[in-house]
């Protein structure tokens, strides 16, 4: 199985680039990401200029629908990449979490940046805790992973879709559209709104996505020079991870149309890999965890949990969900 990580090419001397142009969602949160990935390359290359194109994707203009139901989170990147084939810009700065887990060959992560928190936020101005909540009240969330989950545990909760960037989503709980909203706790922390967090959810109540607190730099696979650039900004301890864990969903074709986790972390010199696939209502679910040392391939860990998952009943769940009216 081909996955979009293959060796990277020997980095020979090459001299400091002149200009880099970095595709961004014009989202806030997207732009503090991309802001942040150009004042590492300013420190790193002061006589470069950095300049951010500012795009609108189909995922930021389609806001009433879930985006299981319209494509998935591919939306959001697709307009960057055609920026990168057209080479109006060098490389696209993702949450990597949104990155679907199948690249096209043209293009390839070139570095995965340092996790923030990978966990899931409680947000409410009401209650402490998904425990706190009493029976009815309402609980928004853009993600139907979390859904599941909440739905397995909570099953006395209301779990309705919520869109929009941060700022909307908070509004949103503000005017009393919803009791609780649960999100991921990067966003908060990167915008300055780690405040409104009440609780973190502990993984053992919401297993992370895969990818979920890291960033992704993409660049078009025939541009290694920019790979040599970009490797300072590389983590390679979150990228053992996020790797193992985007082919746990590459394996079993998961993305947001299918309520799937993957976390893995590193304890010395193991990688400790978890992952489900569950039904949106969280009437069935098939769990797994591995572990195995840490080694220059760990993509072979998340397929050997994707076997485990199937053997876990992952693959009778998927079929269930691609059957017509499933999701």
């Amino acid at each position: 199985m081909q996955l979009p990580f293959p060796d990277p090419p020997p980095i020979v001397s090459l001299p400091q680039p002149k200009q880099l142009v970095i595709a961004t969602r014009e989202s806030p949160l997207a732009l503090w990401q991309a802001e942040h990935v150009k004042a590492r390359l300013e420190a790193l290359y002061p006589e470069c200029r950095v300049v951010l194109l500012g795009m609108t994707t189909r995922g930021d203009q389609i806001l009433d629908r879930a985006l299981s139901k319209v494509g998935g989170k591919g939306l959001f990147i697709k307009e960057l990449e055609t920026a990168l084939l057209d080479r109006q810009a060098d490389f696209a700065v993702h949450s990597m979490k949104d990155v679907p887990a199948d690249l096209a060959p043209e293009f390839r992560i070139a570095a995965i940046m340092a996790r923030e928190t990978p966990f899931d936020a409680f947000v409410s101005n009401r209650y402490d805790s998904l425990d706190d909540m009493p029976p009815g009240t309402v609980v928004g969330t853009s993600s139907l992973r979390r859904e599941a989950q909440i739905h397995a545990q909570f099953p006395y909760l209301g779990v309705t879709p919520l869109r929009g960037n941060l700022g909307t989503r908070l509004r949103k709980l503000d005017e009393g559209q919803y009791d609780a909203i649960v999100l991921a706790a990067a966003g908060l922390t990167r915008l300055g709104m780690g405040e409104r967090i009440r609780a973190l959810l502990p993984d053992t109540q919401s297993l992370p996505a895969a990818g979920q607190g890291a960033l992704a730099i993409e660049t078009l696979a025939d541009r290694p020079e920019l790979e040599a650039w970009l490797a300072p900004l590389a983590d390679a301890d979150t990228a053992a991870c996020v790797r193992a864990e985007r082919a746990v969903t590459q394996a079993l074709g998961g993305g947001c149309e299918v309520p799937m986790g993957a976390f893995a972390v590193r304890e010395g010199d193991t990688l400790w890999l978890r992952g489900f696939v569950a039904r949106p209502d969280g009437s069935r679910f098939a769990r797994a965890e591995l572990r195995a040392p840490v080694t220059d391939e760990p993509e072979a860990l998340g397929l050997a949990l994707a076997q485990r998952l199937r053997e876990e009943g992952a693959e009778e769940i998927l079929a269930s969900l691609a059957e017509p009216g499933a999701i």
